[in-house]
């Protein structure tokens, strides 16, 4: 091609026309961020009139029951669909094989009962893994060797989803990363009549240094070890491919990526070939980052924050959880 026709291919494809204008951008935008699109991270925890800040969270908060609901109610007020319950279990309820996770009188079982008695349309979320549980923090039941015995750990994680379903929740999520254990849920919900209790699996969860302050907010750090065992190579992609087929071959409704930023590439290429929807979790210390920088006045925070969730959803994200779902709810109102 010569430089004029060059030239002329310059004239007549001009993009920036489409950028000329306000209106114009909003009209020809790819990608779009809802409040439909946001699931809330929340906290619970034992008492009264309790809430505390997450030092490593700023904004974030552990709410005790009665605060919890208030919350809910303010936030389903603004949009927000569905929440992601997370426990704060105190020591004392803690052993070595997370007995307290199917206790039917148990803290999240008495949320989620109370939040649907409250906000029955709000979606309620919650997550089955064992280390709020256990003593050693961990994700399941540990052999003589400190080696995370699988199959055992998936009966009681199947306990733990029977449970939160007999409570009223709308969906389970495994997060444990255990193999077959969402096929194991499946059945076992199925078997108690809970057919329409949805699993949103932690498909491609990584052994991610992102998750200090969830761990801070929790108490739930491991007491030994690493969790590199059960959670995924950080260097790996190919991995996350078979785990998400996998778990939609078990029953999965939706899959998950987990972290986001940093795993951009992965959500991508689940998007191309999961036929359920996909979420990313935008977590903790994504979060924290953030919230760091705006303090210090090193970055615009909001800006920031939508930019960073709509990258989110540009990769290919149908559904995020993010710590600035109540955030992004009121600037989108």
């Amino acid at each position: 091609m010569s430089s004029t026709e060059n030239y002329e291919l310059f004239l007549t494809q001009r993009p920036r026309r489409l950028r000329r204008t306000d209106a114009l951008r909003r009209m020809v935008q790819e990608t779009t961020l809802s409040v439909n699109d946001l699931i809330y991270p929340m906290f619970v925890m034992e008492g009264e009139n309790e809430k505390v800040e997450v030092e490593s969270m700023p904004g974030c908060y552990r709410f005790s029951l009665d605060l919890l609901l208030a919350e809910i109610a303010e936030i389903y007020a603004l949009g927000i669909p569905a929440i992601a319950l997370f426990p704060v279990v105190p020591d004392a309820k803690k052993d070595e094989v997370g007995t307290e996770s199917y206790n039917p009188d148990g803290l999240i079982p008495r949320t989620v009962a109370a939040i649907k008695a409250q906000t029955p349309d709000i979606t309620v979320i919650t997550d089955v893994a064992l280390d709020p549980y256990t003593s050693h923090g961990h994700d399941g039941i540990l052999d003589e060797a400190g080696y995370i015995v699988n199959d055992i750990t998936v009966e009681v994680l199947a306990k733990m989803a029977i449970a939160q379903a007999r409570a009223g929740c709308d969906m389970v999520a495994p997060s444990d990363m255990m193999d077959g254990r969402i096929g194991a849920i499946r059945d076992a919900l199925d078997e108690e009549g809970f057919t329409n209790v949805c699993i949103m699996a932690y498909s491609a969860k990584y052994a991610s240094a992102y998750y200090g302050p969830f761990r801070d907010a929790l108490g739930s750090a491991p007491k030994s070890g690493d969790k590199k065992t059960y959670q995924m190579n950080p260097a790996n992609s190919t991995e996350a491919i078979l785990e998400v087929e996998l778990d939609i071959t078990e029953g999965a409704d939706i899959v998950m990526v987990k972290p986001a930023l940093p795993y951009l590439d992965i959500i991508s290429k689940v998007r191309e070939v999961s036929a359920v929807p996909v979420a990313a979790y935008n977590v903790s210390g994504e979060y924290a980052m953030i919230k760091a920088a705006g303090e210090k006045g090193w970055i615009d925070e909001k800006k920031v924050m939508m930019e960073t969730l709509l990258s989110i959803k540009r990769a290919g994200a149908d559904l995020i959880l993010t710590y600035f779902a109540k955030e992004v709810a009121l600037l989108l109102k």
